[in-house]
């Protein structure tokens, strides 16, 4: 079995090759979210959105599936609808080409190797997002699909005139009073063609739609008013609007407290569309749980639970949300948990493919049954001249002012205008509040940084940092630990190759322990795992552990001692398989002559009856369909890079791909 290094590989104009699970048409950016039938008043509060969960325990906890990002359209993600005109188009992939001449390499995190011995060949990843599709397994194994919009019928939920019966402004008024933005203490609503059934469904659309309010009928000159109000004040409206105290009352005993449904999204990451929905249903996000965050630039499906909100609420809001379809609803008496799923189905078109049939063929019966290396994919390393791994580095090393000096000094890299303005205030003033001036979004991690110096000042740097959410802290630390263990699985393959040798670790259960000499013939390549370092792990029995001493030695980190006086940051190490071999492999080469049309069938085309796509047997373009399934934590952007045999850095792929996107 041949192991074949890193290759410089040339691609044909015309070729765009992977991306990041992140890339997207340009017409297809455009799309806009509607609004209509649903009512969401602009003054709303903004809700906050909670840091994507992520375990010390677990330090890989990424997605699988998040591939590289490519094309220069991206940079304009959030200030443009996507590239307007032909010259703005050139002159952003130059430039976006010129800034990520800084960027990160494979080389530079360790992804060197191959473990087939075929010879590589281009392909476009994701010319339309649609292209990536991911279907989450759960943990009985099932893969979830978007199949069925019906909602259970339950005798206790109100009719669906409750969701047209108030006007816009009653909502507005009903939302202001709800969120206490007006000085009012309640708002009465007049009964137009008065009868009981209508006053009853006024009653229930304003207990549903806004928890926290209560309701009561009152006289007025002869005419019949509900009159909204708080039941107790603020306090009793923060108490309804958390998790551990919804609305007793308004929930039958014999329904489970949690609504399981199927989301079917496009173009958004799990986060964004939990606080979409939350928003529009009015309430925290902290009331939704889910197995596993995706990625933003594909198509995903997945199972969402969330407290105490009735399917027939969340499928109303099918008729409100572009990208968004909910459906498989039912009801039970748990949440779901971070972890729980068993992977993710992958179903990726990489299309204008320049290899033969016998070059796919030998790609994909190879990524069937040898696999790929189970690398950490670039997106870990963050996309700008100073990698996330440096940071975890100095963070280890308790260098805080090279921490905070990392974190915000001006940098080479694609970077948005405002964050490239405060790092340049930084550097001149190293005021954190005139920095922190030039930035309008303060989420970030150097808005945060910057709030936090400007609060605890330049002389307690820790305590500044610690601002930052928990889960975006470790990403660095975490970072540091991928890069390691990148490095050290090419090393191990260059020396031992895709053979278990004595010294190598295999997992039993969850204890780690030595192939001895006489075992070896009971394991294979699939069985070996190597360890993120840490102070609970061990370190193989040959020349790697050697490798794993210097290289820590080298960054002035004592691989005995990997606690650290600030117990968050100390790392107790994880064992990562070296080699993954995906399930359920299958593809297909068709030829078709458009490139802007869908090439397989999503959840939502199959719902509306769509007929699947008829393919020529010529056409002007061939495409490669796979599909494969991963465990949780691996990323398809590394068994795409084995089929192709190229560089997935944005770095590799914007210079080799100027000439295309112009």
């Amino acid at each position: 079995m041949e192991i074949t290094k890193m290759a410089g590989v040339s691609l044909k104009r015309g070729s765009l090759a992977v991306e990041d699970n992140d890339s997207v048409a340009p017409a297809e950016e455009a799309k806009r979210q509607k609004v209509s039938e649903c009512h969401l008043t602009t003054g709303q509060d903004r809700l906050e959105n909670d840091s994507p969960p992520n375990s010390e325990n677990m330090p890989e906890a990424v997605s699988a599936g998040k591939v590289i990002k490519t094309s220069a359209a991206q940079l304009e993600e959030e200030e443009e609808d996507g590239l307007s005109e032909e010259g703005d188009e050139e002159e952003e992939a130059e430039s976006f080409a010129d800034m990520m001449k800084h960027g990160l390499t494979e080389l530079d995190v360790g992804i060197t190797k191959f473990v087939s011995s075929h010879q590589g060949f281009s392909g476009i990843l994701k010319e339309r997002y649609s292209d990536f599709v991911v279907h989450e397994i759960g943990k009985d194994g099932r893969i979830s699909h978007l199949d069925d919009l019906s909602v259970p019928v339950d005798e206790e939920d109100p009719s669906e005139d409750v969701f047209t019966v108030l006007t816009t402004e009653e909502k507005q008024h009903l939302e202001e009073l709800q969120l206490f933005k007006n000085k009012e203490t309640s708002v009465a609503i007049e009964v137009i063609e008065d009868t009981k059934e209508k006053r009853t469904v006024i009653h229930q659309a304003i207990k549903s739609l806004f928890p926290g309010l209560e309701t009561k009928t009152e006289d007025r000159e002869g005419k019949k008013y509900i009159v909204a109000y708080h039941a107790a004040g603020k306090k009793a409206l923060a108490k309804v609007r958390t998790a551990a105290d919804p609305r007793k009352h308004s929930w039958p005993k014999s329904r489970g407290s949690y609504c399981h449904f199927v989301l079917y999204k496009e173009n958004k990451d799990t986060m964004d569309a939990i606080n979409v929905l939350s928003k529009y249903l009015r309430v925290k996000p902290n009331i939704f749980s889910y197995m596993g965050t995706k990625d933003k630039r594909a198509i995903t499906v997945q199972e969402i639970a969330v407290l105490k909100i009735t399917a027939q609420r969340l499928a109303h809001l099918n008729k409100c949300l572009m990208n968004f379809k909910l459906g498989n609803f039912s009801y039970q008496k748990n949440p779901l948990k971070l972890g729980e799923l068993q992977g993710n189905h992958f179903t990726v078109v990489l299309r204008n493919i320049t290899g033969t049939d016998d070059q796919v063929q030998q790609a994909m019966n190879s990524l069937k049954e040898i696999g790929f290396i189970n690398y950490y994919g670039m997106q870990r390393f963050g996309t700008t001249a100073i990698p996330t791994y440096q940071v975890g580095r100095a963070i280890l090393q308790n260098s805080w002012a090279e921490v905070m000096d990392l974190i915000l000094k001006p940098r080479s890299g694609a970077e948005k205008g405002y964050l490239v303005k405060c790092r340049e205030e930084w550097a001149k003033t190293k005021d954190p509040a005139a920095a922190l001036r030039k930035l309008p979004v303060k989420r970030c991690v150097e808005g945060q940084l910057l709030r936090g110096l400007s609060k605890y000042g330049m002389k307690n740097i820790v305590s500044a940092f610690g601002i930052i959410p928990r889960n975006n802290r470790l990403m660095y630390i975490h970072s540091y630990q991928s890069y390691v263990w990148n490095n050290m699985v090419s090393k191990r393959i260059e020396e031992y190759g895709l053979k278990p040798v004595p010294g190598d670790l295999v997992l039993k259960g969850a204890t780690a322990t030595y192939i001895e000499e006489e075992d070896v013939h009971n394991y294979s390549i699939h069985d070996v795992v190597m360890p993120l370092p840490g102070f609970d792990v061990i370190y193989p029995k040959h020349k790697i552990s050697e490798a794993y001493r210097e290289m820590l030695t080298a960054d002035n980190l004592d691989i005995d001692n990997m606690r650290h006086k600030i117990r968050d940051y100390s790392l107790s190490g994880a064992y990562r398989k070296i080699i993954i071999r995906p399930q359920n492999v299958s593809w297909e080469v068709v030829a078709y002559d458009d490139p802007k049309i869908p090439l397989f069938n999503t959840d939502v085309d199959n719902l509306e009856g769509k007929p699947p796509p008829v393919f020529a047997s010529e056409g002007k373009y061939r495409a490669l369909k796979m599909d494969f399934s991963l465990p949780p934590s691996t990323y398809a952007t590394m068994a795409i890079r084995e089929v192709l045999k190229m560089d997935t850095s944005i770095k590799n792929q914007t210079q080799l791909n100027t000439t295309w996107l112009r």
